[in-house]
């Protein structure tokens, strides 16, 4: 299989899983057995540290063929909500055979929702939660992968700031120089690339480039289906609007808003079925993934609705907060996204895109109009990588993507000032 077949069939595996978001994948993520120490770079401090690297002992069989270092890692990273260090688990990949000029490429793998307390972790289970095989195909097309939990998964020191963009964007570039420092033989050159949750986080992470991945060079960013601006899930709670696809993902927010902003009163946002199974509605025992839908299907519009319209305010303010863009990118963006998306609605992406292209970000947009959220075709996604690590020029769809102002009324001319009348004989 070429290269780019493999990166095909990778691709092809992302739009299955990427229907996580909002509804678990199948298999149960239980703790795999504990691996051997692996050897690496644990010098320094800061953000990017690698603190641990041990063997993924359970490991998918058909990923663990094709790989010469497969890791699960610990290393440092920072809190978008406090900005202190805190340490984030995740796994890393890297092909066999002698690397390229320069070292392999890498790409920082952004995982779809696999829900928000610390047994959720991909790397906590062998098939990666049903991610291995797209793990495979980006190996397999000689990229090193390094795949982030994200905080709080994984490690039950601290919680899970469920689409916080800049706490995920973080974990990201962290996860690319804790890669640095296990696999010899990589380059600095990067590609941030996420389905939904791990969407959000790719753009994020290509945001905070700049100044944050000091020392590394990334190339671009590819968001598929992902929540850039996720203020609309307040007026949706509001209006009793959310679809039964977002009724989880909103439950999750305020659990993570929760746990960032203790003076939050979470009965302002829940009654009837959701606060009386809370705890059963944010659990990840994909055993129980069919009483977890039942749950779902008895939410009624009221059982989310804010109690008053402060509560409304003081909602959309919090998740403005957590939401993008921000500021300029700081390399070129691929974002695919579908017109029938029943969890991120499409004008909710647009609005986003609006105002980076206003910025003067570089975006090719692949809007199709007849996908939903997990079934958009991702395959423009091969040619987009390979183009950026060749460092071919990049589309931008932004030109024509800009809404422009509404002309300005024209002016009426002033009347003319009448002519003054001399009167014959006047004095």
């Amino acid at each position: 299989m070429t290269r780019a077949g493999a990166l095909l069939c990778a691709i092809l595996a992302t739009v299955v899983v990427s229907s996580a978001c909002g509804k678990p994948p199948t298999e149960s993520a239980s703790s795999p057995d504990a691996g051997m120490s692996l050897p690496g770079d644990f010098g320094g401090s800061g953000p990017g540290t690698l603190v641990a690297a041990t063997t993924l002992p359970t490991l998918d069989r058909r990923l663990e063929a094709v790989t010469s270092v497969a890791a699960k890692v610990t290393y440092t990273s920072t809190s978008g909500v406090t900005n202190e260090l805190t340490e984030v688990t995740g796994t890393v990949f890297a092909p066999r055979g002698a690397p390229p000029e320069g070292g392999w490429p890498i790409i920082a793998y952004g995982h779809p929702t696999t829900g928000v307390r610390a047994d959720c972790a991909p790397s906590s289970s062998p098939t990666l939660l049903n991610l291995s095989t797209t793990i495979q195909g980006l190996v397999n097309s000689g990229y090193v992968v390094a795949m982030s939990d994200y905080q709080g998964l994984g490690n039950d020191r601290t919680y899970h700031p469920y689409l916080d963009a800049t706490t995920a964007g973080y974990n990201l570039v962290d996860s690319v120089r804790a890669a640095r420092k296990l696999v010899a033989d990589t380059s600095d050159r990067w590609v941030a690339f996420g389905v939904s949750q791990g969407g959000q986080g790719a753009w994020a992470a290509n945001e905070l480039s700049a100044d944050y991945g000091a020392g590394l060079t990334l190339l671009g960013s590819v968001s598929v289906s992902a929540p850039l601006d996720i203020t609309g899930f307040a007026d949706a709670a509001a209006g009793g609007t959310l679809t039964k696809e977002q009724q989880p993902t909103y439950s999750a927010l305020l659990e993570a808003l929760k746990n960032e902003y203790p003076d939050i009163n979470l009965d302002d946002y829940r009654r009837g079925i959701v606060q009386s199974s809370w705890d059963e509605l944010l659990q990840c025992d994909y055993a129980k993934a069919d009483e977890r839908e039942q749950l779902v299907d008895q939410i009624t519009p009221d059982d989310l609705r804010p109690s008053s319209v402060e509560a409304t305010d003081a909602l959309r303010g919090r998740l403005a907060e957590a939401s993008l863009p921000r500021r300029p990118l700081t390399a070129p963006a691929l974002v695919i996204y579908g017109g029938q998306d029943p969890l991120v609605p499409p004008s909710w992406t647009d609005a986003a895109l609006q105002r980076a292209c206003e910025l003067g970000d570089v975006i090719r947009i692949d809007l199709q109009p007849d996908k939903g959220h997990s079934d958009v075709d991702i395959s423009p996604v091969i040619g987009w990588l390979g183009d950026r690590f060749r460092g071919d020029p990049a589309p931008n769809s932004c030109p024509s993507f800009i809404t422009p102002p509404p002309p300005a009324p024209e002016e009426e001319p002033a009347a003319e000032e009448p002519e003054a009348i001399v009167e014959e004989g006047g004095g």
